[in-house]
């Protein structure tokens, strides 16, 4: 009989009810709560008693006795969920405080030791606790380099004359939507659209609208963010100013076309409308051009949108949005790179082109001295990897028909990719994805040979899909 799991914060009141209502039951004559206690307690006499239930659920839940059992129940409601200590610790690093932090530390060091705290941003980000001790915590976690840096920053706060303070209520009203506080703000201090922060990134405002790269807590998109980029474009910001995050040399619409809290919020192409209409460059942001940088973050949206608005595209970028018209024009007759298009250009633009399922472009690459194995970006997995795990039915048919490996592992998790085909039905990237393209993938890597797992079968049972079961049953589970 599998034992059942207590909730994080059990209440011992709710059991006894229902120890409770399994004696009426059984009075009442129903055959399943007689089966019930009779399979766990056959000794019980005909006429069941509430000591009888109570032994009943304590025997369900593996405790030997009822009183056993109370006695963890009441010690686990009387300790904190982890889910409330991650808060509490959330609360005390976004506040500064201190003296909460390092005795949530204190009281709870295996659970921060040991675990990752949920993502509490809508990028999926969370503070790090990594460091260990409180200030070195809440001074990188307010992206600054040290304690004395955030003492620093704390006491200019303090001081209305380096405006400090306003700069921060402004950035808070960037990343919340909240116009009316920031036109106040700008009309208050016309020097504070110029202003950059003292945090390590020194970001401009403007550099908040991107939500990317600054203070993890702040990475956050309204849905009026457009209107907010507008508003501080209008008031003289700077479009081409660059910030020092991922080392530096970032523009907003870089940081804007990379970031994923924009297509959270659904805003990503309006927002990046906004800064093309006021002039903003589409060619280079940070190290990359801004095309490839999109490409390396995953946003095929917006590598997309800036290739149609004319952003230069190297043989890396062609490839990545599905140009073979240009991607051809990298190679020679004799199937060749023409300088300055480069083997790594040519091994990245695969990788993407299989990730975002350009198929033709992908065939051409492999007819033109792309290795089918090679180990690409950026978990050590190939090309089928790729293609399977974003439900790209026909670059995953190109791959198999050149022969790709198709129970490969990654570096990373020794995942197959019928194993990224699964995560990707189940964590789709865009809720738009169709899962059927996923259900073909898998069916289709399952007729090529990919090897299934026990445990698989058994979580499609847990998700309740049985499409997915009937397409795992399509071959026998190799045990």
């Amino acid at each position: 009989m599998p034992v059942r799991k207590l909730p994080d914060r059990p209440n011992l009141s709710q059991y006894k009810k229902q120890a409770k209502e399994l004696v009426r039951a059984c009075v009442a004559g129903d055959a399943d709560a007689l089966q019930r206690v009779h399979e766990i307690h056959p000794r019980a006499s005909s006429s069941i008693t509430l000591a009888d239930a109570q032994f009943v659920i304590a025997r369900e839940h593996g405790d030997e006795s009822w009183p056993t059992f109370a006695a963890r129940v009441e010690a686990l409601a009387s300790t904190p969920s982890p889910s409330r200590l991650w808060r509490q610790a959330e609360r005390a690093v976004v506040a500064a405080d201190v003296a909460s932090l390092e005795g949530l530390l204190r009281a709870h060091e295996p659970l921060f030791r040991e675990s990752r705290p949920p993502a509490s941003t809508p990028g999926g980000l969370a503070p790090d606790y990594s460091a260990g001790e409180a200030r070195v915590i809440i001074a990188r976690n307010h992206e600054f380099d040290g304690w004395e840096a955030f003492e620093s920053f704390q006491r200019a706060m303090t001081q209305p004359v380096y405006a400090v303070a306003q700069f921060e209520t402004a950035a808070d009203a960037i990343v919340t939507g909240d116009v009316t506080t920031l036109e106040r703000l700008l009309a208050e201090n016309r020097e504070l659209i110029r202003a950059r922060s003292m945090r390590r990134h020194h970001s401009t405002l403007l550099h908040y609208v991107a939500a990317n790269g600054i203070e993890y807590f702040r990475q956050k998109t309204p849905r009026n963010a457009p209107d907010v980029a507008g508003l501080l474009l209008r008031a003289g910001a700077d479009i081409e100013s660059v910030a020092d995050m991922y080392g530096g040399g970032w523009t907003t619409i870089g940081l804007v076309a990379t970031s994923i809290t924009p297509v959270v919020s659904g805003v990503l192409i309006p927002l990046l409308k906004v800064f093309l209409e006021h002039g903003a460059a589409i060619g280079q942001t940070g190290a990359r051009s801004m095309v490839n940088a999109c490409l390396h973050n995953g946003r095929q949206e917006a590598a997309q949108f800036l290739a149609r608005r004319g952003a230069p595209l190297d043989l890396e970028g062609a490839a990545g949005v599905g140009r073979l018209d240009l991607v051809e024009g990298f190679f020679n007759a004799t199937g060749g790179l023409r300088p300055p298009a480069t083997r790594e250009q040519m091994e990245d633009g695969f990788t993407w082109a299989c990730e975002f399922g350009h198929p033709l472009v992908v065939q051409f690459l492999l007819d033109n001295g792309m290795d089918l194995t090679a180990r690409v970006k950026h978990h050590g997995q190939t090309g089928l990897h790729w293609a399977a795990g974003g439900g790209h039915v026909e670059t995953v048919r190109v791959l198999l028909e050149r022969g790709a490996p198709v129970d490969a592992k990654d570096a990373t998790w020794d995942g197959t990719p019928l194993q990224w085909a699964f995560f990707g039905l189940v964590n789709p990237k865009t809720p738009s994805v169709d899962p059927e393209r996923y259900y073909t993938v898998m069916s289709i890597l399952l007729g090529a040979g990919a090897t299934v797992k026990p445990e698989w079968r058994a979580n499609a049972r847990e998700l309740g899909d049985e499409r997915l079961l009937a397409v795992l049953g399509e071959r026998r589970m190799d045990l």
